[in-house]
């Protein structure tokens, strides 16, 4: 009975007394660390394949990854980054044709808004406010189509000293465009303040 009692305590000594691990012996410049097992580093790596059900759902996630991408490059679109341009804004002559408009203030961005003040006065019953409609749209749309000119000759000017090599086919009609369109609705969104030198 006393022998059976010593042979359990031993074995349960020895069960309870948990073996040590050898020391970890770490290389100088090392990364510390033992190298993982191939399999276990795949097994790591593997990401779950979530197909979809059905093809209404397969749909869906092609709808919102498309809608993703969109907000993507209308943000890029935005801040003129040029992966994200259209091929018509691409290049550095159209980046300096597009920060010399936006650096100034043009008639032809407040044209939409001359049109409205007219139409609103045409409704008025005051003779002299039907003389102004008859005349100001004229004298408006002149003055805008002078100031494209100015811009479109400066930029070519600009644009032939600044960048000799480049192409600069339909600069100034480029600029000329973007100064008639109102500030706010300038894509790719104006990236210099009005008066700032460019």
């Amino acid at each position: 009975m006393f022998a059976a009692g010593r042979l359990i305590s031993v074995f349960r000594r020895r069960t309870q007394e948990a073996p040590e691990d050898p020391p970890q012996v770490v290389k100088p410049g090392g990364k510390g660390r033992p190298t993982p097992k191939r399999a276990d580093a795949q097994k790591a790596r593997r990401q779950p394949i979530t197909a979809p059900s059905n093809r209404k759902e397969a749909y869906k996630r092609v709808r919102e990854k498309q809608a993703e991408q969109r907000v993507k490059a209308r943000e890029g679109m935005s801040k003129g980054d040029e992966k994200y341009l259209l091929k018509r804004d691409k290049g550095p002559v159209r980046r300096l044709a597009r920060d010399y408009v936006d650096s100034r203030r043009t008639i032809g961005s407040y044209l939409m808004y001359g049109m409205f003040a007219i139409v609103a006065l045409s409704l008025l019953p005051i003779a002299a406010a039907k003389l102004l409609v008859l005349f100001a749209p004229p004298l408006l749309l002149a003055a805008v189509f002078v100031e494209g000119l100015w811009i479109s000759s400066r930029i070519k000017k600009l644009s032939a000293e600044r960048f000799p090599d480049a192409e600069t086919k339909g600069v100034g009609l480029y600029a000329a465009m973007r100064a008639m369109q109102i500030r706010r609705l300038r894509m790719p969104a104006p990236q210099v303040k009005p008066g700032q030198e460019v």
